[in-house]
C-alpha cells in the first residue's frame, strides 16, 4: 500500500485512535472511565444504526433488539458457566450468530416493503421481543434481572476500556473500508434512487439484506459491550427508548459520516451525565429533561445535516468560494 495515496482524513483517525489510549491514564477515576466506556458502546451502537439508516436509507424502530441479544447471550452465558474469557469468546460468537440470523430472516421477510412499513414492523418485533424476555423468566428473570460475574481481567475498569476502545476503533475503520468499497457505493446508490439501482441490474434486495446483517451483528457486539460494564442485565435492554437514543445520536452527530454517530453518543450520554449532575446545584435543574430537549432542538435548527454533515459541507463551501 502507498502510503501517500491514504487519504488525510484516515491520519487523523488514526491519531485521534492513539489518543484514545492515552485517555485511561490521565483520567484515572472509575467514574470518568465508565462514562467514557458508555461512549464507546453507543459508539459501536449508533454506527451500526447508521449503516442503515445513513447509508443505506432504511429506517429500522427495532435496532435495540440485536442490541438486546448481545446483551442476554453474555449475561445468561456468564451466569450458567465459569466466568471465563472463554466465556466471553463464546459469548461474543453467539451473539453474533443469532443476532445475525435473527436478522436475516427479518431482512427476507420484511426489506421488500417500504420503509415505513418495514419501520413499523421492526418496532412490533421489537415489542415481541421485550415482551419474550418479560415472560422468560427462568432464563432471563424478567423486569428484575440478574447479576452476573465476569473474568478476573474485565473487572478492572483499565482492562475494560482498553477492550472497548480498541473494539471501536477496529469496528470504526472496518465498517468505513465496507463503506468506501464498491459494495459501499451501492448502499448509497440505493438511499439516494432505489428504483434506479435496481435498473442498472443490482439485487436490492440482497445488498440491503447484507447491510441488515452486518449491522445486527455489530449491534450485538455494542450489547455484549454494554452489559460487560454493568454487570447487570434486565429487560431495559429490549427498550424502545434505547433505539430513540440511537436514533437521536446518529441525526445529531451526522447520518452516512460513521464519526458523526460517535459524536453524536458522546454528547448525549455527557448530557444525560452533566444535566442530570446538575440537579444537586440548583432546583430548576431537577427538570433537566427540559433542557436536554431545548439542547438537540437548538443542534438540529443550526447543524440541519448533523454536526459533522454540516461542518463538511461548510468547510466545501469556504474552499470553494477561497478558489
Amino acid at each position: 500500500m502507498n502510503l501517500a495515496q491514504v487519504e488525510k482524513s484516515t491520519w487523523v483517525y488514526v491519531a485521534i485512535s492513539f489518543l484514545l489510549f492515552v485517555v485511561p491514564f490521565i483520567a484515572t477515576g472509575r467514574s470518568v472511565q465508565f462514562l467514557i466506556i458508555q461512549i464507546f458502546v453507543f459508539g459501536i451502537f449508533a454506527m451500526s444504526y447508521d449503516l442503515l439508516l445513513g447509508y443505506t436509507g432504511i429506517i429500522s424502530f427495532g435496532h435495540v433488539m440485536f442490541f438486546g441479544v448481545g446483551a442476554y447471550s453474555t449475561a445468561v452465558l456468564f451466569d450458567r458457566f465459569d466466568p471465563t474469557m472463554l466465556t466471553f469468546a463464546l459469548a461474543i460468537i453467539i451473539s453474533g450468530v443469532i443476532a445475525g440470523i435473527v436478522s436475516l430472516i427479518v431482512g427476507v421477510l420484511t426489506l421488500r416493503l417500504k420503509s415505513h412499513f418495514y419501520a413499523m414492523l421492526t418496532l412490533a418485533l421489537a415489542g415481541l421481543f421485550l415482551v419474550g424476555a418479560e415472560k422468560w423468566r427462568k432464563l432471563t428473570g424478567g423486569s428484575d434481572g440478574f447479576t452476573f460475574g465476569l473474568p478476573d481481567i474485565l473487572r478492572d475498569s483499565f482492562a475494560l476500556y482498553i477492550v472497548s476502545a480498541l473494539s471501536l476503533v477496529l469496528i470504526f475503520f472496518g465498517l468505513r473500508r465496507m463503506t468506501k468499497s464498491p459494495f459501499g457505493k451501492v448502499l448509497v446508490a440505493i438511499r439516494e434512487n432505489e428504483s434506479r439501482t435496481e435498473s442498472l441490474g443490482y439485487q436490492v434486495l440482497h445488498y440491503k439484506v447484507i447491510v441488515s446483517v452486518v449491522s445486527g451483528i455489530v449491534a450485538s457486539y455494542s450489547g455484549v459491550l454494554y452489559i460487560l460494564s454493568l454487570r447487570f442485565v434486565d429487560t431495559s435492554v429490549f427498550a424502545t427508548d434505547l433505539t430513540i437514543d440511537v436514533l437521536l445520536m446518529t441525526i445529531i452527530g451526522g447520518v452516512g459520516t460513521l464519526i458523526g454517530p460517535i459524536i453524536g453518543a458522546s454528547l448525549i450520554e455527557f448530557a444525560h451525565h452533566w444535566l442530570s449532575d446538575l440537579s444537586d446545584v440548583h432546583w430548576i435543574f431537577e427538570r433537566w429533561i427540559i433542557l436536554y430537549g431545548t439542547i438537540f432542538i437548538l443542534i438540529v435548527v443550526f447543524f440541519p445535516k448533523g454536526i459533522v454533515g454540516t461542518l463538511v459541507d461548510r468547510f466545501y463551501k469556504w474552499r470553494a468560494r477561497r478558489t
